[in-house]
C-alpha cells in the first residue's frame, strides 16, 4: 500500500491542477515587470508635473514601477503612435487626449481610428486652458490684446501646443468671430510655450496650465480662461463667455493602451489607476494646476468619445484645419 502512495498523491495532484492554475488571460501576475508609460509631451509642463505623481502613487498599487517616456512633437500624438506598434499585454500604455482624438480629421495620412485602436483604460482630468502674456506686457485684457491685433493685422504672436490642439482651436474659433488676424507658433508643449513667452519669442501664449505659476508669481498676467466658467484658482480673470464667445466645456484626458487589451489587465488598470487619481497627493496635484475630476472607467470614456468626435470633425472642417 505505502509503495502505491507517491502515485496517488501524484494523481491527485494531477486533477487538482487545472483547478487552481491561471486561466488565460488572467491578471493574478501581472504585473511582473515595469510599465513604460508615454507622456507624449516635453518634461515640466502641467501634464508632466501630473502625470509623474500619478504614476508614482499607481506603481504602489501595482507592486512595479511605471517608467515614464516623454516624446514630445507632432502634436502629442507620438503615445498614440507608438500604441499602435505594441503589444497589447499591458506593459505599454500612454497618455490620452483630444489631440488624439482630432488627429485623424486634419490628414489624409491618419494612422488610426480613435474608436476601434485603441483600449481606453481610464479618464482622469482634463486641462484649463487660455491666454496668458507677459507681465510687462501692454495689454490688461482680453478686450484691449483684440483690439491691438484688430488695428495691427498679423503682427501680434500667439503660441500653443501645436497645430490643431485643442487651445488652437478654440482660437481658431476665437479670432475670426473678433475680426482678428495673429500669428499663430506651435510649439511641442506647454513647456515650451511658457520659455518662448517669458524669452520673448512670441507675445502671449494659448494653452494649459503651465503657466499658472508663472501667473501666481507675477511673471505673467492671464487674460481669459477657456470655457463657461472662471477659474477657482484666478476668480478674477474672466471666462471667455463673458466675452461673448461659447466654445464648450474642458475635454477630458486619461490613459488608454493597444487595442485588444485583455478584460483582466485592463480591470487590474483601471483599479490601481483609480485608486491613485483619489489619492490626497494626486488631487493635490490637481488642485495645483485647478485641473477638475473628470473621472470615467475605460467603457464611459470611450462612449463619451463615440458621442463628441462627431462634433469635433465638423469643427475641424468648419476651420479647414489641416496638416497635409
Amino acid at each position: 500500500m505505502n509503495a502505491h502512495l507517491p502515485r496517488r498523491r501524484l494523481l491527485a495532484a494531477a486533477i487538482a491542477a487545472p483547478l487552481i492554475a491561471p486561466r488565460p488571460g488572467r491578471a493574478a501576475a501581472f504585473p511582473d515587470r515595469p510599465i513604460r508609460l508615454i507622456i507624449p509631451w516635453a518634461a515640466g509642463g502641467s501634464t508632466d508635473a501630473q502625470m509623474r505623481v500619478f504614476a508614482e502613487i499607481a506603481a504602489r498599487h501595482l507592486g512595479q514601477p511605471l517608467v515614464l517616456e516623454n516624446r514630445p512633437g507632432a502634436r502629442g500624438t507620438l503615445g498614440a503612435q507608438l500604441l499602435l506598434q505594441a503589444k497589447p499585454d499591458g506593459y505599454t500604455l500612454s497618455q490620452i487626449h483630444s489631440g488624439v482624438f482630432t488627429h485623424p480629421f486634419m490628414t489624409k495620412a491618419a494612422s488610426w481610428d480613435s474608436l476601434t485602436d485603441f483600449t481606453y483604460i481610464i479618464a482622469l482630468t482634463g486641462y484649463l486652458s487660455g491666454l496668458a502674456v507677459r507681465a510687462d506686457a501692454r495689454w490688461e485684457s482680453w478686450p484691449a490684446l483684440m483690439a491691438d491685433a484688430r488695428a495691427r493685422p498679423g503682427q501680434i504672436s500667439f503660441g500653443s501646443s501645436g497645430i490643431g490642439g485643442y487651445s488652437h482651436m478654440i482660437m481658431a474659433q476665437l479670432l475670426p468671430r473678433e475680426g482678428v488676424d495673429m500669428l499663430h507658433v506651435p510649439y511641442r508643449g506647454v513647456a515650451e510655450t511658457t520659455t518662448a513667452l517669458l524669452g520673448g519669442q512670441v507675445d502671449a501664449i494659448a494653452d494649459s496650465s503651465g503657466w499658472a505659476p508663472h501667473v501666481d508669481a507675477g511673471r505673467m498676467r492671464l487674460l481669459a480662461v477657456w470655457g463657461d466658467k472662471r477659474a477657482k484658482r484666478f476668480p478674477d480673470v474672466p471666462a471667455i463667455n463673458e466675452y461673448g464667445h461659447e466654445i464648450g466645456s474642458i475635454p477630458p484626458y486619461g490613459i488608454a493602451g493597444p487595442k485588444g487589451m485583455p478584460e483582466a489587465i485592463v480591470a487590474r488598470l483601471h483599479e490601481a489607476f483609480r485608486a491613485a487619481m483619489y489619492d490626497p497627493a494626486h488631487l493635490a496635484v490637481l488642485a495645483r494646476y485647478d485641473m477638475p475630476d473628470l473621472y470615467m472607467n475605460g467603457a464611459d470614456y470611450l462612449a463619451w468619445l463615440a458621442r463628441s468626435l462627431p462634433a469635433e470633425k465638423a469643427v475641424v472642417e468648419r476651420l479647414g484645419i489641416r496638416l497635409d
